[in-house]
């Protein structure tokens, strides 16, 4: 099973919403699920105009569960740095003295 398949799996009808991050039968967390399905034909919009998805899991307790896609918890990762953005202009140069030379 595809977590991004566009047809649902069976096991999705019988989920039950869970009000926080894991199984709210044995609490495993989501990593732990034998089958993960993403409901991304219906797609919700917040109050800030943002998407979000349910997201289904079906843990190894046999309890289908499912969880708004904007209640998951911020991670852990970091992402990687940017780089810094370059000078609108070139600074300063000593051997051509007034920096706005080209400006006139």
């Amino acid at each position: 099973m595809e977590a991004f398949a566009p047809i649902p799996p069976e096991w999705t009808e019988a989920a039950i919403h869970a009000r926080e991050f894991f199984c709210p039968s044995c609490h495993a967390s989501s990593l732990e699920a034998q089958q993960v399905w993403i409901n991304r034909r219906s797609p919700v919009y917040s109050e800030d105009h943002r998407r979000k998805w349910q997201e289904f899991y079906h843990c190894n307790c046999n309890t289908a569960w499912w969880i708004w896609s904007s209640d998951r918890p911020p991670t852990t990762l970091k992402r990687p740095e940017t780089p810094p953005e370059p000078p609108s202009r070139p600074p300063f140069d000593p051997f051509w003295g007034n920096d706005n030379f080209f400006d006139n």
